[in-house]
């Protein structure tokens, strides 16, 4: 695969709709073009402390954050006919759904490719966190759940295995 959106998530708390930051970086013809990231105002609007605890984002740090659809209008046209590629894409998928839902937008029924499962079926043992999978790949994930951080890290995997 050599064009696509690699996208993440996190969430302020177990809603998936609570997502609190984004990140995506887009590659095309296996270069990457582009790269976004913002903080989100979560929806529910707060955060609870192990989700906090996972990715270091608070309340403060969204208080002042665009609300998702204002977030979404720059990403649309940058990902547009793309597959998006997710390290989980169960969550991600389900976070860019139900965050579509509470603000009653259209989904577009983007195709999605999941990393994660493409790496259990090339290495079948072990784990198959992100970090883990992208240091097999060659790459180093030194912000581990900053969105574009992890964005980028399941865009290295995406190249070698997708």
């Amino acid at each position: 695969m050599k064009d696509f959106a690699a996208i993440d998530f996190e969430t302020a708390n177990n809603e998936r709709s609570s997502v609190c930051s984004v990140g995506v970086v887009i590659y095309r013809d296996g270069i990457k073009v582009d790269e976004f990231y913002s903080l989100i105002k979560p929806e529910p609007e707060y955060f609870n402390y192990w989700c906090s605890q996972v990715h270091g984002l608070s309340a403060e740090d969204t208080e002042d954050a665009p609300v998702f659809p204002d977030v979404w209008k720059q990403i649309e046209p940058k990902i547009e006919g793309l597959p998006l590629v997710a390290h989980n894409k169960a969550f991600d998928e389900s976070c860019l759904k139900a965050v579509f839902r509470v603000y009653q937008m259209e989904y577009p029924d983007y195709e999605f490719h999941c990393t994660c499962i493409a790496s259990r079926k090339v290495w079948p043992e072990g784990h198959h966190n992100l970090d883990i999978i992208a240091a097999r790949c060659g790459y180093n994930l030194e912000n581990h759940h900053h969105a574009l951080a992890d964005a980028d890290a399941c865009a290295a995997i995406a190249l070698q295995i997708l």
